[in-house]
């Protein structure tokens, strides 16, 4: 127990941390709230224990990096049980007692103590080492990312050092702290079985001596976490906290990529997308406190890989960086004095993302860099008008003709010629409306897709129908390229028919029209069951409507749509869609929920590819060749026109590429 001065001296220190905690704190908040939108406090209790699970149990870490993420557990779980450990240490500093007891209850708290001690330790060295000696590429930035100069003259690894070592120190000193009391006890204590064994070092120095040594020891301790509150927020150590307020608040969405709309009719609304970082909806600010600058989201991030200058690790911490270095501007409601293409990307960053989501499904602290991309995007374009030229054609192709291909809209039916498709005004009532889709209807290897279909849909008896020329292009480009006033229209003239339809299922064999039509349309009153061929194409197979399994194998690898597989979690159907035909399938290294992107997402489809390393279609056809399989499957008329035309620009014959309705439509 401390003696009255140190008690006195104590709580006077604790007095001016709290003080200075408090302001820090309350700075974090002021700024994080500049940000746009309100708090949605919707479903909380259950948001809150969902947002626990996930902080307590590091759910979404162990994905990828096992080794480490092994060694982060054991710094992570230990730091949490450190909240508890340091209230008893200070309560048995004030008050003469033992924290917990010396009962069952007790015993088992000093146990968890000792071995997440010395836990916290060997995991804590790990990093410093994987850091600073082996200099761990994973966490580098290649020389074409943007960085802030603070960071580029060292500001992670300076960071990095100052959080290392004070956890070193703090749990460091604690460990110690209690093998100097066991050594004035002097017996071995099973419930402290790393710090006894410590004990047994000191077991020559005399007894007043390890007092002194055990106060000096609490202090250093609990002194640490003192001096260390007000600089916390600053540091990425803040993410232990700020993780579980990040999966608590963010946005409950109908899909990992569903971005949030614009209210056009608001005419307060002067700002249309992202410029400057308040413009950010306050979930976007949160963001970079949250971030553990891992690098992960950069090691899944198609354009990163492939060598452009888009990272979105470095656009959070360039985010973090510039707080840090205009806290005071910016929690004093100043506007920002640069932009965010001034300082955390480049515009030629902005425009390589694919808008995948990887780098949102890979996170472990929940943060949303791709939707801070797309925000920007829309800044750019409906503000600035400044965007690829390429994509003109596009918008104007839509806006004029109901698809981006630029044709007319009177031969959205001619790849159905001869094939007797019945289109809704010939059947008003089918149990399925098929939404053929733009490349489907003008891209002549897409057609290749419908047709296969249509087959199979007939060979099924399904009754199904088709919009024909009242159908037009759902706007996934335009929304992801920034045009989001484009898809508005788009999106409100496509509900209009549909809601007039009002069809009892909808089937689509592009997944960018899934995402639209099922998950976004509903933003603007469009409420329908969408599903993908693959998926009733299983309906379809498991009814024994389209014979039996076959017995004849078929070497094939599928490739898993970003839009399929991780924005709509759609990844069973397609496989079993594809055994049922004898398909025996070899997994692609990144396949299901963490599949590579085909490089066509985020409107890339329409615009030439930002200069890198390589095409992100050659890397993961290179990915796919790779496992020895003569056929590629897809399930997305966007993969299919990228994947093949990376297997024509190397020559290779000898692989196929096919759609899923392909491959079963030839079984039949």
């Amino acid at each position: 127990m401390l003696t009255l001065l140190e008690k006195l001296l104590f709580i006077a220190f604790l007095l001016a941390a709290t003080w200075n905690g408090y302001w820090a704190f309350r700075k974090v908040y002021e700024i994080i709230r500049r940000g746009q939108g309100d708090v949605d406090d919707d479903n909380i209790g259950k948001r809150a224990w969902s947002a626990f699970w996930e902080w307590a149990l590091l759910r979404p870490t162990w994905k990828t990096r096992r080794i480490s993420d092994v060694f982060h557990a054991m710094v992570a779980w230990g730091f949490i049980f450190y909240f508890l450990v340091n209230f008893g240490d200070i309560l048995q500093g004030l008050f003469p007692i033992t924290f917990l007891g010396e009962g069952a209850i007790g015993d088992i708290y000093r146990l968890l103590a000792d071995y997440l001690s010395v836990a916290v330790i060997v995991g804590m060295i790990y990093f410093l080492v994987r850091r600073f000696l082996a200099k761990d590429p994973a966490l580098e930035f290649r020389d074409n990312i943007k960085l802030m100069e603070k960071v580029q003259a060292g500001g992670l690894k300076r960071d990095s050092l100052i959080v290392g070592a004070f956890i070193l120190a703090h749990v460091g000193f604690r460990f110690l702290g209690e093998s100097f009391v066991l050594a004035q006890e002097g017996h071995y204590d099973i419930w402290q079985p790393w710090a006894s064994t410590v004990s047994k070092l000191w077991s020559t120095i005399p007894e007043a001596n390890l007092v002194v040594a055990q106060h000096a020891a609490w202090w250093l301790a609990i002194g640490l976490i003192l001096i260390f509150i007000p600089y916390f927020p600053k540091t990425k150590h803040f993410h232990l906290i700020m993780a579980g307020v990040n999966f608590l608040v963010k946005p409950e969405r109908t899909s990992l990529g569903t971005l949030e709309p614009i209210d056009f009719e608001d005419e307060s609304i002067e700002q249309f997308g992202v410029a400057r970082l308040e413009d950010l909806p306050w979930k976007h600010i949160l963001d970079p406190y949250a971030c553990i600058m891992c690098n992960r989201c950069q090691d899944v991030c198609p354009a990163y890989t492939t060598g452009k200058e888009l990272s979105p690790s470095a656009l959070e911490i360039n985010k973090r960086y510039y707080i840090n270095a205009h806290a005071d501007e910016l929690a004093a409601g100043e506007e920002s004095q640069q932009t965010l293409l001034d300082f955390a990307l480049t515009e030629s960053a902005l425009w390589a993302c694919t808008a995948c989501g990887a780098c949102i499904d890979i996170c472990p602290v929940g943060n949303e860099p791709m939707f801070d991309i797309l925000y920007i995007r829309r800044d750019q374009v409906l503000m600035e008008s400044n965007f690829p030229e390429e994509l003109q054609i596009a918008f104007t192709g839509m806006e004029r003709t109901g698809n981006p291909w630029k044709m007319s809209s009177a031969d959205r039916m001619a790849w159905a010629e001869g094939l007797d498709i019945p289109t809704i005004a010939e059947n008003p009532a089918p149990d399925i409306l098929w939404w053929v889709g733009c490349a489907p209807s003008y891209d002549m290897r897409a057609q290749a897709t419908a047709k296969a279909f249509a087959k199979v849909l007939k060979a099924a008896g399904v009754n199904f129908a088709v919009l024909g020329e009242l159908e037009s292009c759902t706007g996934d480009a335009a929304r992801r390229s920034g045009n989001e006033y484009l898809f508005f229209e788009m999106a409100s003239q496509n509900i209009e028919t549909l809601n007039e339809v009002n069809p009892k299922r909808i089937v689509t064999t592009c997944p960018h029209c899934l995402q639209s039509l099922g998950k976004e349309y509903h933003q603007y009153g469009g409420d329908y069951d969408v599903i993908h061929h693959s998926e009733l194409i299983e309906e379809l197979q498991r009814a024994g409507k389209l014979g039996n399994r076959s017995s004849e194998k078929k070497d094939i690898t599928f490739h898993d749509p970003c839009y399929l597989g991780r924005m709509n979690d759609v990844l069973e159907a397609p496989r079993f869609a594809l055994e049922f035909v004898g398909g025996e399938i070899t997994e692609m290294a990144r396949n299901r929920n963490q599949s590579f992107c085909c490089g066509a997402g985020g409107a890339q489809m329409w615009k030439e590819e930002e200069h890198g390393s390589e095409a992100v279609s050659m890397n993961r056809y290179q990915e796919a060749v790779a496992t020895g399989c003569d056929t590629i499957a897809v399930g997305c008329p966007f993969c299919l026109t990228m994947l093949t035309d990376a297997s024509k620009e190397v020559g290779d014959s000898n692989v196929q590429i096919k759609d899923i309705a392909e491959i079963v439509a030839e079984s039949l």
